[in-house]
């Protein structure tokens, strides 16, 4: 049995506390919202994220940092991208000898382009850092806490570090591969939610199977190739962390980001529908800041570029998606070549 802290109390980070407890491990996971974290330690359960779910007796949930992450071997930073900085200054506050980290949020940071990774050793000292691993993959965390199967993959440039958190949270439900390829496990998924973004849109609109097919299919050549112009693996995007997230992510129900697009599409303004979801949506942010890297890197991503101009210059989706069909001829070779791993 180890000691491990999950930070943010959401329904991913529930749903991890969920595999770690299964695994006999002791979770303390923390919350800023004090009814919440007393309906986990006295009722068990964590409604608003995880509805009908029943929680073990080895999550303690607390509202204190300080007392989250006493005496820890690994610590699970499950908070939305843009608190991640905030919750690393406090944590650093606390933590004082070499320690696990694992990031399982999915974004780029938007001005700074940074990764969530980078984030971490940004404001993590490294006296305090053992290694940083990201835990990614497609799923779902409602799937999860009802224990059905699930793989996902643990990247580090620590492979032991990576084979660590493997260790931490394989089991017959939920199985762990690794990688150390962060980048491109870091850019597949968070770029997965600009696409599943666009998917919600075209089904709002109406628009039918075809539509989503070519939308998945160009969705993940525009992630390889900003992916691969940062030094990624291009393979690592038929993996997991890849395709198999994007699908996932562009197909269910149970993506915010999905469901987000989907109001989009059908006519509602961005602020109606941030407003309407009440949960953070990762790619709204991750739009913002892969457009800008794009324009930086002189990378073509057209699919990108049409929803940030849906989001933030308040460009009808049916003029975007008409302009994405008017575009000139081009080849499809290209972007085959990069999925494919040749430069």
């Amino acid at each position: 049995m180890k000691k491990v802290a999950v930070l943010g109390a959401g329904s991913w980070g529930t749903a991890l506390a969920m595999v770690l407890a299964d695994n006999n491990h002791k979770v303390c996971l923390w919350g800023h919202k004090q009814a919440q974290i007393e309906e986990i330690n006295t009722s068990h359960t964590n409604e608003k994220y995880l509805k009908g779910i029943k929680l073990s007796n080895n999550i303690v949930g607390y509202t204190s940092i300080e007392e989250a992450v006493q005496e820890v071997e690994a610590i699970v930073l499950a908070v939305p991208t843009k608190a991640m900085r905030e919750v690393c200054q406090k944590v650093k506050q606390y933590v004082t000898s070499p320690t696990l980290f694992v990031h399982v949020s999915k974004g780029i940071e938007p001005d700074s382009h940074l990764r969530v990774s980078e984030i971490i050793e940004e404001e993590l000292p490294e006296a305090i850092r053992e290694a940083v691993v990201v835990l990614s993959g497609p799923s779902h965390a409602e799937e999860v806490s009802l224990r059905q199967p699930t793989t996902v993959t643990a990247a580090s440039l620590n492979i032991e570090a990576a084979e660590k958190v493997q260790d931490l949270f394989i089991n017959q439900h939920f199985r762990v591969y690794t990688n150390t390829d962060v980048v491109g496990v870091e850019i597949g998924g968070s770029l997965k939610n600009i696409i599943a973004l666009a998917a919600g849109i075209t089904d709002g609109l109406g628009y039918g199977d075809n539509a989503k097919a070519a939308l998945i299919t160009r969705g993940l050549a525009e992630i390889a190739r900003l992916g691969s112009c940062l030094g990624a693996n291009p393979l690592t995007f038929l993996g997991l962390t890849g395709m198999g997230d994007l699908i996932v992510t562009c197909t269910s129900v149970h993506s915010r980001n999905w469901r987000a697009g989907n109001m989009l599409g059908k006519g509602m303004n961005l602020e109606e529908v941030l407003e309407n979801m009440g949960m953070v949506v990762e790619g709204v942010r991750t739009t913002k800041a892969a457009y800008q890297l794009a324009q930086k890197l002189q990378v073509k991503m057209p699919l990108t570029t049409a929803l940030y101009h849906v989001l933030f210059d308040n460009v009808h989706p049916k003029d975007a998606v008409d302009e994405l069909m008017s575009r000139s001829k081009t080849t499809e070779l290209d972007d085959l070549s990069q999925l494919l791993g040749e430069r």
